[in-house]
């Protein structure tokens, strides 16, 4: 080997520093390991290579910052190796469980050789189809000496849906994470605050929390969105200056990450009495949500519970508002990775829940300005399916009787 491919090399280990605390126990990567290695058996593929955000923090506890740089998770009989940007450092070696791989940036496709060199005579192998675009298949197919790849995305993400005891834990923690953002953000409420000000106040909240109860994870993208006025139409519209006045519907959104972990509170709230169309669109949603945490529970498909509450709005005339699905999985996911779709309550989804799902119930309505009742209504718990029925883990209050904030 030459000076310069010394210094220049194509990839290299870096162990830095002692292997921090992840979120979970060894014991529980085993066995999340243990089922993807059996999956790979029975897929018949001798490597998986994962991709996402979601499924490398899965298997590994490490969570990357993409910034234009592939990243990986390579599981195999009896290795987990994941190989991050030499951008990174020591970083992924100490936030992972396994072995880690640095590629560095000195030649284009150093990342593909650093992955050649952990599977050198793979020819099959598990890939996430949905997390890869056509050019990138292209080029590990010519890379990896045309591997044959098989996209097993939705056979992981099904083993993802079922949650074990830990990750419940860091669930639960989660909601009790933004519970306490929601309450900070409800005393920001006076007139004339602006939206920004108060999403402030509820995420320092829960980063300080997270902090006290979470001292061993990386603080990272806990946020909220809160929304006053024609602002809430949409459940994902961002924080804007605009000034709370008299009279708004608001919109709280608390959304806690703790170790990549996605957690949400939502409600609805007034500044000052609403008036009579506003009380009774409100108090419609509210009797949605009941009903919809009534019919979450074991044995109870996504499509039928999406069906109870679709006749209900239906039979008051309300069904034309609905504007998006009633519910969703949660677990190692964001607003920008992770989406477990098959665990959504929509009339297209027949999954049927099962012990140790965990989902969301969140109808909301949205009438448009001109429209007796205009604004977005939403409240959003999150529940636990059990043995025989599911827990709330949600205790921030809702509905007209507790949101209503002087003015």
């Amino acid at each position: 080997m030459s000076q310069s491919q010394t210094i220049r090399p194509e990839y290299f280990q870096l162990q830095n520093g002692n292997k921090a605390r992840l979120p979970f126990s060894d014991a529980e990567y085993q066995t999340r390991l243990g089922k993807l290695r059996a999956l790979m058996n029975d897929a018949g593929v001798d490597a998986m290579l994962l991709t996402s955000m979601h499924n490398i923090a899965y298997y590994s506890g490490f969570l990357y910052c993409s910034f234009g740089r592939p990243y990986a998770c390579v599981v195999t009989a009896d290795r987990c190796v994941t190989v991050s940007a030499n951008i990174d450092g020591g970083q992924p070696w100490r936030r992972c469980f396994g072995e880690n791989l640095i590629y560095t940036d000195w030649q284009r496709n150093n990342y593909w050789r650093a992955l050649k060199s952990i599977i050198p005579t793979v020819k099959h192998i598990g890939i996430e189809a949905d997390h890869m675009t056509v050019a990138t298949r292209e080029t590990m197919k010519s890379m990896l000496d045309g591997v044959q790849a098989r996209d097993l995305n939705g056979e992981i993400m099904a083993l993802r849906m079922i949650k074990s005891a830990e990750e419940i834990e860091l669930i639960k923690g989660g909601a009790r994470t933004a519970d306490i953002g929601g309450a900070a953000v409800k005393s920001a409420i006076k007139p004339g605050t602006r939206e920004i000000d108060v999403a402030m106040a509820g995420r320092d909240a829960m980063e300080l929390e997270i902090s006290r109860s979470y001292p061993d994870s990386e603080l990272r993208d806990s946020w909220v969105w809160f929304q006053a006025g024609i602002n809430t139409d949409g459940a994902h519209n961002p924080v804007t200056t605009k000034k709370l006045q008299i009279g708004d519907i608001l919109s709280l959104n608390t959304f806690p990450m703790i170790s990549g972990y996605y957690t949400a509170l939502e409600r609805t709230l007034f500044l000052g009495e609403p008036d009579a169309d506003s009380l009774r669109i409100w108090q419609a949603n509210v009797d949605a949500h009941e009903l919809g945490l009534s019919l979450i529970k074991p044995g109870a498909t996504c499509s039928g519970i999406c069906a109870e509450i679709n006749r209900f709005f239906e039979d008051l005339d309300l069904l034309q508002y609905r504007s998006f699905g009633y519910g969703h999985s949660f677990g190692a996911l964001s607003h920008y990775y992770g989406r477990e779709a098959g665990l959504e309550l929509r009339e297209d989804i027949d999954t049927v829940l099962e012990p140790g799902m965990v989902v969301s119930m969140e109808p909301m309505l949205t009438l448009p300005l001109g429209t007796p009742g205009a604004g977005g209504y939403r409240e959003h718990d999150i529940l636990v399916v059990g043995e025989h029925d599911a827990e709330n883990i949600t205790k921030f209050p809702y509905g007209p009787e507790h949101n209503i904030v002087d003015a």
